[in-house]
């Protein structure tokens, strides 16, 4: 699944991301791309789930694939 950052994000947010996803799934790969300003998620939970991660650490985002 991929989300697209509402908030701009940097680089030294990556690993506040990272963690935050890994908080909802230990298993979860998770790809931050600054660039393009979105995340990647590889999860076999649903994508809801993650945006309230997201939420808690006042990223705003929308889901772009899933």
């Amino acid at each position: 699944m991929k989300f697209s950052m509402k908030t701009a994000i940097r680089t030294d947010d990556t690993p506040t991301i990272v963690h935050a996803m890994k908080s909802v799934d230990p298993d979860a790969k998770v790809e931050v791309d600054v660039g393009a300003q979105s995340v990647s998620v590889d999860s076999w939970l649903m994508p809801e789930e993650f945006l309230v991660a997201f939420y808690d650490d006042n990223y705003e985002v929308k889901i772009k694939e899933w």
